[in-house]
């Protein structure tokens, strides 16, 4: 069972972080615990040999009949219980514990008539040793994970300053923008090593500038397609005019006009595609422009305008987009068509079966229909690069109770 992470957890200097600093505690704590157990022992021991070396000394002395020195006894008080059971049991040993406050060192043997001969040594400045090297650990500890804290984290940031960086011109590129470019110093210097970051950031450039490459070279094919389709649309649609009236005129012309339709919808998409439409804007009031629309385009649509607005926009561009829009409802969608504004937010609401589900997805694309429709997929890829081209937002949704509805928002103005 993998255990998921907190959602703190998530970047990668966050995890970066907490991997050092938890690496630097644990090695701290260890060596930290090796030497406090090593100098432990050592003071310790040093202690133990003195006492029982005063012990062996105060052992001579009660055997000779001498006086003992001070800190030697029988029996003395303070002497720790489990010592003396040792020591009356014929054995010899020492204990550290406190006397009236102090550390010490006691070592007790056997003595006569089942008693206990016992020394005990000031231990204050063994424990204070201890202590204060206790005390230098946990400080040097703490100085050492805070430098390699910082300094891990000077180098995990430069890694994910990188990072983000590609991933903020990889969301650019699939904004659209195709001229955004990561230009990495070490991809850029071969002289430098090249890590794996340098190596994202030069492949992703790489694919950048292959895509602007294949994109460039399909609209320029499209353009020069449809200018030079132009010429010979022209000339038959003069001869055209010329045929005597009757059923076959009527579809040749009907053929001529829809081709001509197709080639200047063509043109129109390479010229929103090179990215140089620029807007002519000026006041509009968004209910006038809505009906204006509607009658232009000659289909039953119900035009509802809850709340009017006027905006500085582009009326031939709105007009394109709204016109598209609106066709578009009536001929692959089915009635009541409305019509809706409301203050900067424009819909476009059909009843019919929806919109397609890789239209919902991905958005209009050219030349591609489904479900048996007519018509190729140019109307709401115009409207869709129009749109962008006001500054505006448009959206495409199927709503709960059937039916398709584009939602245009145009942007406010103070």
């Amino acid at each position: 069972m993998r255990l998921a992470l907190p959602r703190w957890a998530g970047p990668l200097a966050v995890r970066s972080a907490v991997f050092i600093a938890v690496m630097c505690c644990g090695l701290a704590a260890l060596l930290g615990v090796l030497v406090h157990v090593s100098v432990t022992d050592q003071t310790v021991g040093q202690a133990r040999d003195v006492a029982l070396s005063r012990l062996r000394e105060a052992t001579a002395s009660y055997e000779a009949g001498d006086p003992l020195r001070r800190g030697a006894g029988i029996d003395p008080p303070g002497l720790p219980r489990r010592l003396r059971e040792l020591a009356v049991s014929g054995r010899r040993g020492t204990m550290a514990a406190d006397y009236e406050g102090r550390p010490t060192m006691w070592a007790a043997g056997p003595a006569a008539d089942g008693r206990a001969l016992a020394v005990r040594v000031d231990h204050s400045q063994g424990r204070a040793t201890i202590d204060g090297l206790d005390g230098a650990i946990v400080w040097s500890s703490g100085l050492a994970i805070g430098a390699t804290l910082l300094v891990g984290a000077f180098a995990v940031t430069r890694v994910t300053r990188r990072l983000h960086t590609t991933a903020r011109v990889a969301r650019r590129i699939s904004a659209g923008d195709l001229d955004a470019r990561v230009g990495d110093p070490r991809a850029q210097d071969p002289t430098r090593a090249q890590d794996e970051v340098a190596s994202v950031a030069a492949a992703l450039d790489s694919m950048a500038s292959s895509l602007q490459g294949k994109l460039l070279a399909e609209q320029r094919f499209t353009a020069d397609v449809a200018h030079e389709l132009r010429t010979p649309l022209t000339g038959l649609h003069a001869a055209a005019e010329l045929l005597p009236p009757g059923r076959p005129t009527e579809l040749v012309r009907d053929r001529v006009a829809a081709l001509r339709t197709l080639t200047e919808d063509l043109l129109e998409i390479s010229r929103l595609e090179s990215g140089r439409e620029r807007m002519e804007t000026e006041p509009e009031e968004l209910g006038a422009l809505a009906r204006r629309v509607v009658r232009g385009s000659g289909t039953a649509t119900r035009v509802d305008v809850v709340r009017d607005a006027r905006v500085e926009t582009d009326r031939r561009r709105l007009e394109r987009v709204l016109g598209n829009l609106v066709a578009n409802a009536h001929r692959h969608g089915r009635g009541p068509v409305v019509l809706t504004v409301d203050g900067a937010v424009i819909t476009v609401r059909d009843h019919g079966d929806g919109y397609p589900e890789y239209l919902l997805a991905h958005g209009p694309q050219r030349f591609r229909t489904e479900g048996g429709t007519k018509g190729h997929g140019l109307g709401l890829t115009i409207a869709l690069g129009q749109a962008e081209v006001l500054g505006a937002r448009l959206e495409f949704a199927d709503p709960p109770d059937g039916g398709a509805l584009a939602r245009l928002t145009l942007p406010q103005q103070p």
